[in-house]
């Protein structure tokens, strides 16, 4: 394929000259076909291995492969669907993309048989073995009747399995790096860490993404020094709703010498990994947001619906001081927001995560105040006796929400409500015993909580422990709202039907901390938080945050396929 795309390997197939002369003149007629077959695929695999791919070869198994490879397997969607089996890179970086096909004696399994998935695999190479319609485990199809028709559902099938050239996977040598990559690292090393974010800077360079993009930018001061910034790529009928794709600039405090590299720096290693505060969360979605609607419109694409990026301030720090004040302001009442898609979590898995509803935070500080006095005295009603009723008391309720966790295989954690204690205070002296106490808790509350019986519970177990035991919020979120996930919601109908066009598989939760989604959900704004990271561990706020840059290129493909899907859901009831 063109780019550096993917290569094809076909193993050929020997002519009908006679019956002992299937495979031509080359060989002779008293070697087998099968034997000639394989003679054939070890040459073809010979001349992939010394001229094909960079670098020594390891010591592994030539003929079988790394038994630690994981060979999938499935259909692609259609009325004609091809049975592949694919391998991916195995811890190494992602280069070139390969496709291997087959001659009539032959089907995908015969590479597996071979060891050729496995060993591309250890090299690095994301390999898919496809069974032509008729061989293998893929049923005949009328479409292969014809040259035409045949050259048309391999095209399909590569789509399908995104191994188009016009991807943005295409690999790029080490000299000359994909320029999305290269955004995205320059985005890292803004410094917009709280607590003294630098969001000045943040802002210029979406004003230079604009005027490159050609999209309108609007800067809306929420707050003083407190800038959300609007980029808007107008939709070719404004009586619609709007697509908002929102992303937050902040990012968390780092300790910089837990780190392996320069949080800051933005350092891509060898195998592909960029180390940066805000890889995950979530500087990545905001490059990929604008990455897509840069591919898209570079295309000629125009849909009905408006799309609009915010970039916002302020969520690490809970939003107050930026989507919790702009939902509230004309600005955003004009942008006629029909729905919305905000940050989500990486999956481990092949799986992608998308969450329709959050927890709800509750940061409750408890004070007991009881009998001060000497430390070597057993005075009774203290503050840390009172106090200590309370802890356990919320510590039980604990211990009986993890277990409910534990003992249910369909609960996600976002099911259940959590509790952790998160400071003690109270004391100024080893031999003096205080008169005052406190304990602060990070309460996530599950959405389908009774949020007054729930607070009614608070005041019972304070008031069980003895008098002078009060609480109050440092933090109480009491709107949630859960985003359908079936087909009655025409967004989410719209959003899952693109990704199941793209075979991505979604598991559907509750997150179990807070985003802005919960202040556009409370204002009737439909949003769904999703970062297309699969295969990715879970490392936001952590040291040594990193995201591959493989798996952030997919995430521009996948947003290109995604906003064209929403920014075309034909018009609502609500709309006409």
């Amino acid at each position: 394929m063109e780019h550096g795309e993917g290569m094809v390997a076909t193993p050929k197939e020997g002519t009908q000259e006679s019956e002992k002369g299937r495979l031509g003149t080359v060989v002779q007629t008293s070697v087998s076909r099968f034997q000639v077959a394989l003679l054939g695929l070890g040459l073809l695999l010979m001349l992939l291995l010394y001229v094909g791919l960079p670098g020594p070869l390891k010591q592994t198994s030539w003929l079988w492969g790394d038994p630690n490879v994981t060979v999938l397997a499935g259909l692609t969607p259609g009325n004609s669907p091809i049975f592949y089996r694919e391998v991916l890179p195995l811890n190494r970086a992602r280069r070139v993309q390969v496709v291997l096909l087959h001659g009539k004696a032959f089907n995908s399994h015969t590479w597996e048989q071979l060891g050729t998935l496995q060993l591309l695999s250890q090299r690095g190479y994301r390999v898919v073995a496809l069974d032509l319609p008729g061989f293998g485990n893929s049923a005949p199809s009328k479409d292969a009747s014809t040259e035409a028709g045949r050259a048309e559902l391999l095209a399909q099938a590569l789509q399908d399995l995104e191994l188009t050239t016009h991807s943005a996977m295409t690999s790029k040598g080490p000299e000359e790096e994909h320029p999305s990559v290269t955004l995205f690292r320059q985005y890292l090393r803004i410094r917009t860490v709280q607590p003294k974010p630098d969001y000045g800077a943040a802002v210029a360079f979406l004003e230079e993404r604009a005027r490159q993009l050609g999209l309108s930018c609007q800067k809306v001061e929420v707050a003083p020094g407190y800038v959300v910034t609007v980029l808007t790529w107008p939709g070719t009928n404004p009586t619609l709703s709007s697509i908002l794709l929102n992303s937050h600039t902040d990012v968390v405090p780092v300790f910089k010498e837990c780190w392996s590299h320069d949080p800051f720096e933005a350092f891509k290693d060898s195998e592909g990994y960029i180390y940066a505060r805000g890889a995950q969360d979530m500087k990545c979605i905001s490059i990929q947001y604008l990455e897509a609607v840069r591919m898209l419109k570079m295309e000629g694409h125009q849909f009905p619906r408006t799309i609009h990026m915010t970039f916002v301030p302020d969520e690490e720090v809970g939003g107050h001081q930026g989507m919790e004040l702009f939902v509230q302001r004309p600005e955003f009442q004009a942008l006629r927001a029909g729905f919305a898609l905000d940050e989500g979590l990486a999956n481990p898995t092949d799986a992608f995560t998308v969450f329709y509803s959050e927890r709800s935070p509750w940061w409750v500080r408890v004070t007991s105040t009881g009998k001060p006095g000497h430390g070597s005295r057993f005075i009774e009603d203290t503050a840390a006796e009172k106090l200590h009723k309370v802890v356990s008391s919320i510590l039980a309720f604990r211990e009986k929400e993890w277990q409910r966790l534990q003992s249910n295989p369909h609960l996600k954690e976002g099911a259940v409500t959590s509790v952790n204690l998160t400071k003690l205070e109270g004391g100024v002296a080893y031999n003096v015993v205080p008169a005052t106490m406190s304990a602060s808790f990070d309460f996530r509350v599950a959405p389908d909580v009774d949020l007054k019986a729930f607070e009614e519970q608070l005041q019972s177990w304070c008031q069980a422990a003895g008098e002078g035991v009060t609480f109050e919020f440092g933090q109480k979120w009491m709107q949630p709202q859960v985003t359908p996930t079936d087909d009655s919601n025409p967004w989410w109908a719209a959003f899952s039907r693109a990704c199941k066009d793209m075979n991505l598989t979604l598991e559907p939760e509750i997150l179990p901390a807070a985003t802005d989604s919960r202040y556009l959900r409370a204002v009737g704004v439909p949003a769904l938080g999703f970062s297309p990271m699969n295969r990715t561990p879970v490392l936001l706020h952590d040291h040594d945050e990193r995201l591959h840059e493989a798996v952030f290129l997919r995430g521009v493909d996948i947003y290109t396929r995604l906003l064209p899907a929403l920014a075309s859901v034909p018009a609502l009831p609500s709309e006409s």
